[in-house]
């Protein structure tokens, strides 16, 4: 006689879904205040949802700390050792290996091509998407007109990305730029404690760090093009996880699928590497209509190449790769080596 499986893999897929699952579900995530946050507010809209997971210690948070976070410390540029997935490699394995069972990203950190068996399954509510300019002590006076303008001639502008980079140089060529990493808060203390005359966060980041006030000044997406996926959250499932899939299109953000959806078309017609700077924001207007900027640019900031495109909404993932075929095409080749 045939031992019974335990797991229920013998269930015709008719009756899969009638098995008891193991309590808790296991949930991946970066171990930074930030990803923390982003993990318990998934969770909290997750059993809003489906209340029945209340109280019963249905999740259990695995943090796992990744190559980009062991790098951190090390101040090494992400462009230099491979880029995007290495806030996502470990995080992925534990996935796949069956360590977790889904796992929460910042978008913007989540490569366009994921690894074979893993699917994005669930983009969250966008949060503001814009960039914030952070002073340190020696800044002058704010200008609503020019939302550079308090930046002191020469200044040295903290940043790790190359995006932010290359708008801030395009804009102003007299600025220098010097790589900052580490979380938000180690951030803002080095801007506070004059390492570097002001630096670019994320302002979904402060916001949902409770820390909004810290921003300076807010740079409108026209104006500095933020990264795509800047402000969403998504969720990352194996692909053969019928339950999950069915459990997260609850609480999927209609919105944000579109924008998320767009934008990462955007980037992956792009295929840049870490190393070129790309920016992609996408909105969706009155009557459906989704808008999408593109950029790209070079690093110095000598080469920026800007373009905006409308469309129906359910076309975000053709007006991506449209756009993002037509900024390849009208760019230097160079900036995609």
């Amino acid at each position: 006689m045939h031992p019974a499986h335990p797991t229920g893999e013998h269930t015709s897929g008719a009756h899969a879904h009638h098995h008891i699952r193991a309590l808790p579900l296991r949930v991946g995530t970066r171990g930074s205040p930030l990803a923390l946050w982003q993990t318990r507010h998934f969770l909290h809209l997750l059993t809003t949802f489906c209340p029945v997971l209340r109280g019963m210690n249905a999740f259990a948070e695995h943090a796992i700390r990744t190559t980009g976070d062991a790098t951190q410390a090390a101040g090494t540029r992400l462009a230099d050792i491979g880029g995007k997935g290495l806030f996502a490699k470990e995080i992925h394995e534990a996935l796949a290996d069956r360590r977790i069972d889904f796992a929460v990203h910042s978008l913007k950190d989540l490569e366009t091509q994921l690894p074979d068996g893993i699917v994005l399954a669930c983009t969250l509510k966008r949060e503001d998407a814009r960039d914030a300019l952070i002073l340190g002590p020696g800044c002058g006076a704010i200008d609503p007109t020019d939302p550079l303008a308090a930046l002191p001639h020469g200044a040295v502008i903290g940043t790790s990305s190359v995006r932010r980079q290359a708008q801030l140089l395009h804009l102003r060529p007299d600025l220098r730029t010097a790589t900052i990493r580490g979380n938000v808060q180690t951030r803002l203390d080095k801007v506070r404690g004059g390492e570097v005359t002001a630096s670019l966060l994320a302002y979904a980041g402060l916001k949902r760090l409770e820390i909004g006030h810290e921003a300076d000044i807010l740079l409108p997406p026209d104006f500095m093009v933020p990264a795509a996926g800047q402000g969403i959250v998504g969720i990352t499932v194996r692909a053969d996880d019928i339950e999950l899939h069915e459990l997260l299109a609850g609480i999927e953000d209609p919105e944000a699928k579109a924008v998320a959806t767009a934008e990462r078309a955007l980037l992956d017609a792009l295929d840049g590497s870490c190393r070129t700077p790309i920016g992609g924001h996408a909105r969706l207007e009155e009557g459906g209509q989704l808008h999408l900027t593109g950029l790209v640019a070079r690093a110095d900031g000598g080469f920026l190449l800007r373009r905006d495109v409308r469309g129906p909404a359910a076309d975000a993932a053709r007006i991506g790769a449209a756009l993002g075929a037509e900024l390849r095409a009208d760019a230097p080749r160079d900036i995609f080596a």
